[in-house]
């Protein structure tokens, strides 16, 4: 039976690197996106590397929004099987709140059931501001579930609800 809260795991650091490089690559003024990867094991799952949308595709960030091109994802199969990782979510920054758009819950980042997609509102503005992170999982058919914002635990930030 499953565990009534599995969790994904960014060390402090980890997440701190993560802000800190949307934000930069957004530059204040447009979206910036990555796939966080790692490991899973039973209920949990840890966080180990990140990969930026702009490094595998250098038009992503172009519009203001992400538009990642299909090619991309090759790079990230790629790095998974040579690295022994799997993608376990997608984060990208909108300039407002962490509300999905039309456009996230129609066009999943990875369309696999039980898929996690995180929003981090104000293009990265804050590395604290963990209430207002958006949690979601991908339940197919352009449907999604809500989770719960992370929580900070020891040395880490916690999504938890999300395997």
């Amino acid at each position: 039976m499953a565990s009534p809260d599995p969790t994904l795991t960014l060390s402090l650091p980890l997440w701190w690197c993560l802000i800190r490089e949307l934000r930069r690559r957004g530059g204040g003024v447009s979206e910036s996106g990555a796939f966080v990867l790692g490991h899973r094991q039973g209920e949990t799952a840890q966080a180990r590397r990140l990969v930026f949308y702009d490094d595998i595709d250098p038009g992503a960030l172009r519009t203001g929004i992400v538009r990642l091109s299909g090619q991309a994802m090759n790079a990230v199969w790629e790095t998974c099987a040579r690295e022994g990782l799997e993608v376990l979510a997608d984060v990208h920054t909108h300039p407002g709140g962490a509300g999905q758009s039309r456009s996230d819950k129609e066009h999943p980042m990875v369309a696999t059931r039980g898929h996690i997609a995180l929003i981090i509102p104000n293009l990265a503005r804050s590395v604290f501001d963990l209430a207002g992170v958006g949690h979601y999982r991908y339940l197919g058919a352009k449907r999604w579930d809500v989770l719960p914002a992370p929580r900070l635990g020891f040395l880490n930030v916690q999504f938890r609800g999300t395997l």
